[in-house]
């Protein structure tokens, strides 16, 4: 701890090692994101009826058809990437708090840890907006049909868990930043 004086009384003034503010609360949001795009694409389900026409010559049939997020592995990964970023966020949530900055080796692996929760995160997405993208553009060289025509609850839902998942990487990415340039300016 510093001391500064102030009108004649010594003032203590807490050491820049400390737990800051802003990290607390980056985490926080860390986990708020990724806890949310997870739940998002995690409850995401839309059934509805398709005509189906098996014989040209006879009318179509109508099938109930249900689109859930399991259905697909890029959602799997997609949504176990964002449960591993959140349970992370909490863990080092709680380190931030317990420790306040007293241990550098535990700042370091949290600062690797989130390194790794950067990479995590934007490769599920990658692999998840691919599959998005599919559905909503099909892909006419392998004849995939676009289907967020007939799931577009489905289809919205997944890409609002995308914007979150994509805004929670950012948030451990600025930890990231953060954190290195507060380690250089204290060299």
């Amino acid at each position: 701890m510093e001391s500064y004086q102030y009108n004649g009384e010594k003032a203590a003034v807490a050491n820049k090692r400390t737990m800051r503010g802003s990290d607390v609360v980056l985490r926080f949001l860390a986990l708020a994101l990724s806890l949310a795009a997870a739940v998002v694409l995690g409850v995401n389900k839309q059934s509805t009826t398709v005509a189906m026409s098996l014989v040209p010559t006879l009318p179509p049939v109508e099938l109930p058809v249900t689109a859930k997020w399991h259905y697909l592995s890029a959602n799997v990964f997609f949504v176990t990437a964002n449960a591993i970023a959140c349970g992370h966020a909490a863990v080092s949530l709680i380190l931030t708090l317990a420790t306040r900055g007293a241990s550098k080796g535990i700042a370091i692996l949290v600062v690797l840890a989130d390194l790794v929760m950067v990479a995590l995160l934007f490769s599920s997405i990658g692999a998840a907006g691919a599959i998005g993208l599919m559905g909503y553009q099909g892909n006419s060289h392998v004849q995939w049909k676009k289907v967020c025509n007939v799931f577009d609850r489905f289809c919205h839902q997944a890409a609002a868990a995308l914007g979150l998942s994509g805004a929670a990487a950012l948030v451990f990415f600025v930890l990231v930043v953060l954190s290195t340039l507060n380690h250089y300016k204290k060299h």
